[in-house]
């Protein structure tokens, strides 16, 4: 017979502070998207800037699709084990930057740079190991909502 106690986990919702710390210390993300009756789902580096997601993706499918409906949803997670987690779901609107686009498009642009840089500092040039990744994106946060479950083991 066993005396080992039973751990129940406890859930709970992140605040706003955690949920957005929890997007500053990760890279990797979830994006999904739908069209018609169709959903998608596709991982992606990013940075968390001030109400913003920006990242970077190579040109193809998704971006055509995303040219139709640009509401999405994306998700991040810490996983430390199976009842030891956090994870923060946003959803927003995506936008496809581009450099000669309108005033307020460029200076998205040249913000969506600067905080790619900051987090991969060979983004964009010579150094770049993904060079083939020259779309850039961003996508305003409408709604955030994080939750976390913790054995206290930890």
């Amino acid at each position: 017979m066993s005396t080992k106690a039973l751990v129940i986990p406890e859930i709970r919702d992140l605040s706003q502070s955690d949920s957005e710390a929890l997007l500053e210390r990760n890279t990797v993300g979830r994006l999904a998207f739908s069209f018609h009756d169709a959903v998608d789902i596709r991982p992606l580096n990013y940075v968390f800037s001030d109400g913003w997601l920006f990242g970077r993706t190579s040109p193809g499918d998704k971006l055509v699709t995303l040219r139709h409906n640009q509401w999405v949803a994306f998700e991040t997670d810490e996983i430390s084990g199976p009842f030891d987690w956090a994870s923060v779901i946003i959803h927003g609107a995506f936008y496809h930057l581009d450099h000669e686009g309108s005033v307020h498009v460029k200076s998205l642009y040249d913000r969506a740079l600067r905080n790619l840089r900051g987090r991969f500092p060979h983004a964009f040039t010579g150094e770049d190991p993904l060079a083939f990744q020259t779309a850039v994106f961003a996508i305003q946060i409408e709604s955030m909502t994080g939750r976390s479950s913790s054995t206290g083991t930890l």
